[in-house]
């Protein structure tokens, strides 16, 4: 097939080139749009309406500003889109998604099972527990952030600070002091008058790499149990000259039985969850 000469993606891969080709449309079009103009050569906007901006529907206080000092409305429209396509990712990593999907990803592999519970179902479960866990911290940025910046009571800036101070709140309580103090030391930081003073880039990945500590702590307790059901049924196939049989075949159900009889889920998932509520 044909390709254009100025857009080298290839047309048997519709869905990439279509989101691109819309979003070159869009750019073209904004930029296109002359002063005060709305869809389809629509009048201006009445008398209300800010004639130097162009808010973004139901969001107060989001503007797209047309100035001489700021960027043009597709670079503003391109960072935005950006901003909104990184913000979950940024957003799990300061919760305690990522010590969840860890030691649910290592009781996987410890109990032998590739495919059993489904990535996706890991990833649903992980993130269920988070809201549980992370609740308190949520309803205090509806509070305080969220609900009165849709109601337009207080500035994008305001928001963002009344936002970030329950999270940092609870990424402190869950960061060691010594990961803490590594990137201090690194970012030539001596000390913080409070927690708000703490920045993102300093805390973010101190709680991260505390999470992932925690969590292979309690990988390697999970470890302990099957590996020494497989050492015991190895050493029973090789003293029975079994040695043809893969020892996996009699250890894994032998293991699930254990999980259940234990009744695993409910030992793990208390056990994660009051690290965090209890702290």
């Amino acid at each position: 097939m044909r390709s254009l000469p100025f857009l080298p993606i290839r047309w048997h891969r519709p869905g990439l080139g279509r989101v691109v080709l819309t979003g070159m449309l869009l750019v073209l079009l904004t930029g296109a749009l002359p002063e005060g103009a709305g869809a389809q050569g629509a009048p201006a906007a009445p008398a209300t309406a800010a004639p130097d901006s162009t808010t973004l529907g139901p969001f107060p206080s989001i503007d797209l500003v047309r100035g001489d000092e700021d960027f043009a409305l597709p670079i503003q429209l391109l960072l935005l889109l950006t901003v909104l396509s990184v913000a979950p990712a940024i957003i799990l990593m300061m919760t305690s998604f990522t010590r969840i999907v860890v030691v649910f990803s290592i009781l996987r592999q410890a109990l032998g099972l590739r495919q059993s519970p489904p990535s996706q179902l890991i990833i649903g479960l992980s993130m269920f527990l988070t809201v549980f866990i992370m609740y308190p911290v949520i309803d205090q940025v509806n509070d305080n952030a969220l609900r009165p910046y849709m109601q337009g009571e207080i500035t994008q800036q305001t928001a963002l600070d009344n936002a970030l101070r329950p999270t940092k709140r609870f990424m402190l309580n869950q960061t060691r002091d010594k990961d803490l103090m590594l990137f201090m030391d690194m970012a030539n930081i001596q000390a913080f008058d409070s927690a708000e003073d703490v920045p993102l880039h300093v805390l973010v990945p101190a709680f991260v790499i505390s999470e992932l500590r925690i969590a292979f702590q309690i990988g390697f307790m999970l470890f302990l149990p099957f590996l020494i059901v497989d050492i015991i049924v190895a050493s029973v196939l090789m003293s029975m000259g079994m040695m043809m049989l893969p020892p996996i075949m009699i250890s894994l159900p032998l293991k699930l039985l254990l999980f259940v009889l234990t009744d695993g889920w409910y030992l793990i998932v208390e056990s994660v969850v009051r690290g965090y509520v209890g702290a």
